[in-house]
């Protein structure tokens, strides 16, 4: 039988992130920001294969560039598990599949345009390169095993997010810095019992993000999820 404290944390942790991946709509509006005009990128200086970065509020957004001003990049999504339906499922994704497919667990690796890939931000190339030295895959390489995932997937938080699918692409190893750098956040914050007021936070934050009362929440994930991340 399967531990069920890591599984509740993994759960945790995805509902608190979760706001990070939604894009913020325009006062007064109740539709999607519209992305950029096709040609708002310079897409001249990225090659096939380049692994690029948009950085958002708290965490970063990754693709693998294909060229002709497509990126490749995992995006939840729920569409992929109700329909079959491309032309719909190729719309850019909308805030409302984008939280479905995080409760379902359901991505898709999708092909879409520069400026719906960045929608609206700056773009890093290639800056994870110096933490791999030389484990680089081709450029070729690295943009064919982007085009072989293209496809519904798993989605999660922690073990399969986009920070992933790129790095397994580029580098020949699935792995997630950003994720990693929170958990042992969040461990510090819930080990330093002089930052009692920042653990409060973070459990009145798990709270509403999980949308269960505290008496029922905290016997069943809190104090397991408490003891796991101090183990």
């Amino acid at each position: 039988m399967k531990n069920p404290v890591p599984q509740a944390a993994s759960l945790l942790l995805e509902k608190l992130l979760l706001l990070v991946h939604i894009r913020p709509l325009p006062a007064g509006s109740d539709r999607e920001t519209p992305a950029p005009a096709p040609g708002y990128y310079d897409t001249s200086c990225f090659k096939r294969g380049d692994l690029l970065e948009v950085p958002r509020t708290l965490f970063i957004h990754f693709g693998i560039y294909l060229g002709e001003n497509r990126v490749a990049h995992l995006m939840p999504d729920i569409l992929p598990a109700i329909t079959g339906d491309r032309r719909q499922i190729q719309q850019v994704v909308t805030n409302k599949r984008l939280i479905l497919g995080v409760i379902a667990r359901t991505a898709s690796v999708r092909v879409d345009t520069v400026e719906d890939f960045a929608y609206g931000g700056s773009i890093l190339v290639n800056h994870m390169d110096r933490l791999f030295e030389d484990q680089v895959l081709g450029s070729e390489e690295a943009a064919h095993r982007a085009e072989k995932l293209v496809g519904t997937t798993a989605y999660s938080l922690l073990w399969n997010n986009c920070e992933h699918f790129v790095t397994y692409c580029r580098y020949g190893a699935p792995v997630s810095f950003q994720t990693e750098k929170f958990c042992e956040t969040v461990k510090m914050i819930i080990r330093d019992q002089r930052s009692v007021l920042a653990s409060v936070l973070v459990g009145l934050a798990s709270i509403v993000c999980l949308g269960v009362a505290p008496s029922t929440t905290l016997p069943t994930i809190f104090i397991p999820f408490f003891l796991w991340m101090a183990g």
